[in-house]
């Protein structure tokens, strides 16, 4: 399946995304903060990135925009997963390729995902 970067710095919010990834069939690198996903994303260059919004040192907006500005990472879809997303603006949540609420159920963060991986596919790659 994919390579996935997951950024989430809750430890059991952490544990359930890694299990349904991995349950998907998907390859998780998993981190606690942004500063640690975009290093991931850096080296590994995943099929997409799975973060949280609200985290310590790099949040996920900051994450989303470090992705979309470099060209060779550009191409990287990302998705949020936020227990809060009804207090950040539309314009903030444009940055993402799927958004899921928390809590959230397996099926419905896979379903994001999915999408944000099909999504990816259907676009050439930038030429840097």
């Amino acid at each position: 399946m994919a390579v996935l970067v997951t950024a989430e710095d809750d430890d059991d919010i952490r544990f359930v995304i890694q299990r349904v990834l991995r349950n998907a069939g998907h390859t998780v690198i998993d981190t606690g903060d942004g500063v640690e996903a975009l290093a991931a994303v850096r080296e590994h260059h995943p099929h997409a990135v799975v973060t949280d919004f609200r985290m310590p040192r790099m949040d996920g907006l900051q994450l989303c925009q470090a992705i979309h500005d470099d060209p060779e990472l550009r191409h990287i879809p990302v998705v949020v997963v936020s227990g809060s997303i009804e207090a950040y603006t539309a314009q903030d949540l444009e940055c993402f390729d799927g958004v899921v609420s928390k809590p959230f159920v397996p099926g419905e963060l896979l379903s994001h995902v999915n999408e944000a991986l099909a999504g990816a596919a259907d676009q050439p790659l930038a030429d840097g």
